[in-house]
């Protein structure tokens, strides 16, 4: 279900976190429309934090570190590279007011990238906002193989330490269901949303001054593996 906001400059942060809470998100049509639409799904994507699967291959990638993975220091990078197109994807729903809100959700400290890095180059990465003990994954990209892979391990270690409950996905793909995505009913998500949003987490839980490593990122996991 979705409706189209033609008024969205009105749309303010904290009007953007109570739909959040109430199950609902903006997208836009394309990056050149400046209009917004509320979005609620029949199904909704859901990552189970304790049915999370990393395979052997992309384990052993983390484990290597030969990505440099960063939180909140290249926020307008992420988005910038989330909007970019990519192969598969030539648009995207990411357009001037979506890159303000998001900002703004950002500089009020309930909007989060990670990112990841090979030497001095961006090559990976992924943002979401924080409400409560629920996680909302926006968008990922890469230019590097495995970067938004990466990105993701790195997230659902820091989520997990954190206490987090919930990671919404909002849909549900082929790369998402290779990590344990699955799509539970609108009643049901919005029961597991109101049990997350109603305690705190701490997305900071895990360090953010210097780069963890990938070993103690997969043992992090490993806590939690079911």
């Amino acid at each position: 279900m979705s409706s189209r906001d033609s008024a969205s400059s009105e749309i303010t942060p904290e009007v953007l976190l109570r739909a959040y809470a109430c199950g609902i998100f903006p997208m836009a049509e394309s990056a050149d429309d400046p209009t917004l639409f509320w979005v609620e799904p029949e199904l909704r994507g859901v990552i189970p934090l304790d049915g999370f699967r990393v395979s052997s291959r992309l384990a052993r990638t983390v484990r290597s570190d030969i990505f440099r993975v960063t939180v909140n220091t290249a926020f307008a990078r992420t988005i910038d590279g989330c909007a970019a197109p990519q192969a598969g994807r030539e648009d995207t729903w990411i357009n001037r007011r979506i890159r303000e809100l998001y900002t703004a959700l950002h500089q009020i400290g309930h909007c989060h990238s990670v990112e990841v890095w090979s030497n001095d180059d961006l090559v990976g990465g992924l943002y979401g906002v924080s409400l409560g003990g629920a996680f909302f994954g926006e968008s990922m990209f890469h230019r590097a193989r495995d970067a938004s892979k990466v990105a993701l391990v790195h997230l659902v270690a820091r989520l997990i330490a954190g206490g987090f409950t919930l990671l919404d996905t909002q849909f549900v793909t082929a790369h998402l269901r290779s990590f344990g995505a699955i799509e539970v009913p609108r009643r049901r998500y919005r029961a597991l949303l109101d049990a997350a949003s109603a305690h705190d987490a701490d997305f900071f839980a895990l360090p953010i001054d210097q780069p963890l490593k990938g070993a103690d990122v997969m043992a992090v996991i490993a806590t939690r593996d079911g």
